[in-house]
């Protein structure tokens, strides 16, 4: 087996999309959201090598993306470095166990591992010459099935302008980020609808329109408001309530026709399990960026055993890890389909290249799976290094 001879992790502030500004603080409060936001995208990138290959992995980590940065390079280097390159996941397991009293599978410690665990699997992936789906036992499907992770605009005559122009370039599934009291959801979403109701339908199927409430509702309200969109046909109903009230989630989904998608804020496979199995959920959310490959992938395993699809989440992350939620949705048996924003490979362009994020690569709201060996992303790592070293920009 080969010996791993460096690891290191990068946190890097992206840089500026066109007209965006950072002035001000580091980070934001959000209207309508409890999480803060960063002024400028920030996230940590890793890289682990053997004499002859190299990998990347990245973890979703948009606020203090350091925290993650020093458990990768004072706690894991010391451990992995020197050592021979074993699979991912006995590897991602290891480095649970190591703070197993001390959050294990949460927070900062779950962020470092995830991100070490996708470049371990990229890494395994460029050893061996294939990618990394074939080495978690081939696929599915060809071509992973996309949805448009926010329609743009400010008023519901603005959104339902967006969504056509969404619709018309090709996305039949789209979500609207409404968090904000039911009754303007609902002015909202039937902006949007009765819009997208006047595009000439051909031999596409009808479009499918999600609701994302940003877990800013209570139960009452959101069965109320829960209730209205199953009379529009919504496609899912997202975070409706706080991350943390099971009960709550399970009552709400017990009333409603439309599915309940939560799972962004979940890292691993035991709450998962104890989410779908009590029908709290009706399509899984794991952001792969968060839980890392070998964790989502038996995430994945524990919804499909519940009959719950999953529909990977992806928001302030790079092509690379969208490129692990790819591997995942294509591996996975059930699958609803993959969050998509064009400003992922947009934000990704100055530091790595992705065929499967080209222009022209999403096509009728559908990406190919990559075939290359690894993750199929090229990393230009002296442009990693040197937005490295200007963090953080003040």
């Amino acid at each position: 087996m080969p010996t791993i001879t460096s690891l290191e992790a990068f946190p890097l502030q992206l840089p500026l999309a066109p007209g965006r500004e950072a002035g001000g603080a580091r980070y934001r409060a959000a209207p309508n959201v409890r999480s803060v936001y960063p002024a400028r995208d920030e996230t940590v990138l890793v890289r682990i090598a053997t004499a002859d290959h190299v990998g990347w992995g990245e973890a979703l980590a948009p606020v203090a993306p350091e925290a993650p940065a020093v458990i990768i390079n004072e706690v894991f280097a010391p451990l992995l470095v020197g050592t021979e390159l074993e699979g991912p996941r006995p590897t991602a397991f290891r480095l649970q166990e190591t703070m197993r009293e001390r959050g294990h599978l949460n927070g900062h410690h779950a962020d470092a591992v995830a991100g070490l665990d996708i470049a371990l699997w990229d890494l395994t992936g460029h050893t061996h010459g294939l990618p990394v789906h074939t080495l978690l036992g081939g696929t599915y499907r060809t071509e992973v099935p996309l949805y448009l992770t926010t329609v743009g605009g400010a008023t519901p005559a603005e959104k339902a302008e967006h969504a056509v122009a969404a619709h018309r370039a090709g996305f039949d599934a789209m979500k609207l980020h409404l968090s904000m009291d039911p009754r303007t959801v609902l002015t909202t979403v039937d902006a949007v609808l009765e819009a997208l109701a006047g595009e000439p339908a051909g031999d596409r199927p009808a479009p499918q329109v999600a609701v994302d409430a940003h877990w800013v509702h209570q139960l009452g309200p959101a069965r109320s408001l829960g209730r209205a969109l199953d009379e529009r046909g919504i496609w899912f109903f997202e975070a409706p309530l706080a991350p943390e009230d099971l009960r709550g989630h399970e009552l709400l989904a017990q009333d409603l026709a439309t599915p309940v998608a939560v799972g962004e804020a979940m890292r691993h496979r035991f709450e998962f399990a104890e989410w779908t199995a009590r029908r709290a959920v009706g399509i899984a959310q794991p952001d792969i960026g968060r839980t890392g490959i070998s964790e989502g992938f038996a995430i994945a395993g524990v919804t499909a055993a519940n009959y719950v699809p999953i529909a990977p989440h992806h928001s302030m992350a790079t092509s690379l890890a969208y490129a692990a939620g790819l591997q995942v949705s294509g591996a996975a048996e059930s699958l609803a389909a993959m969050e998509y924003g064009p400003h992922t490979s947009l934000k990704s362009a100055a530091l790595m290249s992705a065929d499967f994020m080209a222009d022209g690569a999403v096509s009728d709201g559908r990406v190919t799976l990559p075939t290359a060996p690894g993750l199929g992303v090229t990393v230009d790592e002296d442009a990693v290094r040197a937005l490295a070293a200007q963090f953080p920009a003040r």
